[in-house]
């Protein structure tokens, strides 16, 4: 900014301080104010601007906030939801078994299990170091009642290539 000096004028005469006195009728200059210099740059409708941008920033970040932890909330809620239907169907399952051991004949399949069956039952259990039943005994797992006895791959191609020998 450039500051305007007056030209000197000839009555002018200069204090002891070195600096121009006014002379009776001249007028005296007025100096600026400095409310009308600006500081760098920096307006009221600039810093107006500024606050508001910085408002509304502000508020921006707290909607954001409150948008995420609603989010969270509802995949709380989401996740509650899922757990109690799990909890339901384990109830249900629950009350299923309950109602079956409830019921007399398992109550009396138990009791045969433990020894307490009927005046004509005779209990028995295997000893505890009896040795395993061989794979082929009857009433094993290893062959089906009525099911084909298993062919070697020998004897398929010998009844593929002679015939069978019925």
């Amino acid at each position: 900014m450039v500051r305007r000096t007056l030209p000197p004028d000839a009555e002018d005469q200069l204090d002891e301080d070195g600096e121009r006195a006014p002379g009776p009728d001249s007028p005296v200059p007025a100096e600026p104010g400095l409310s009308a210099l600006p500081i760098a740059g920096l307006s009221q409708r600039r810093i107006a601007t500024m606050l508001g941008a910085l408002v509304a920033a502000w508020i921006i970040v707290l909607f954001a906030r409150q948008v995420g932890d609603a989010s969270a909330a509802s995949a709380r809620a989401d996740a509650m939801i899922a757990d109690n239907a799990v909890r339901q169907a384990q109830v249900a399952a629950l009350d299923r078994e309950l109602a079956r051991i409830q019921q007399t004949r398992f109550v009396l399949l138990q009791a045969r299990a433990h020894g307490l069956g009927g005046r004509n039952e005779i209990a028995f259990t295997l000893a505890p170091d009896a040795p395993p039943l061989a794979s082929d005994a009857p009433g094993s797992a290893a062959l089906r009642v009525g099911a084909p006895a298993p062919v070697s791959p020998l004897d398929h191609w010998l009844a593929l290539l002679f015939g069978s020998g019925d």
